[in-house]
């Protein structure tokens, strides 16, 4: 026999729906916010983030309140590093966000030289 048992937020408790909605939307970082962090953990780094939130309406993450991100980070601190360890230093700097305020993160994260070499194959050979 499994007996789930679910225990009620005391935020929530007195509380209008209205309010609990607010409140869940707070929970998502702002682009800034998120920006920002993203900043202190790289300061040298040059730093994109897209909120791809509202691709993925309906997802159980979406459905909770944190954010689906894109962020691309160019360091040179990436030198010498696989991917992953690449992508453990991203999820380092928000992972006292995570699952709660952000669910995921679609991670690009280079260093200036793969940066520019990507970008040369996007714009096609000079001529």
């Amino acid at each position: 026999m499994l007996i789930l048992m679910c225990r009620r937020s005391p935020s929530l408790v007195g509380r209008n729906i209205e309010e609990n909605v607010q409140e869940k939307n707070a929970m998502k970082p702002t682009h800034d916010a998120l920006l920002e962090r993203f900043r202190q953990a790289f300061s040298e780094a040059a730093i994109q983030v897209e909120d791809e939130s509202h691709l993925h309406v309906g997802h159980a993450g979406a459905a909770g309140g944190a954010g689906h991100f894109r962020v691309r980070v160019i360091d040179a601190r990436f030198n010498g590093l696989q991917r992953i360890a690449r992508h453990r230093l991203v999820y380092d700097a928000v992972s006292d966000w995570m699952p709660a305020r952000v669910h995921a993160l679609n991670i690009i994260a280079m260093t200036p030289e793969e940066a520019g070499h990507a970008s040369t194959i996007q714009q096609g050979p000079s001529k």
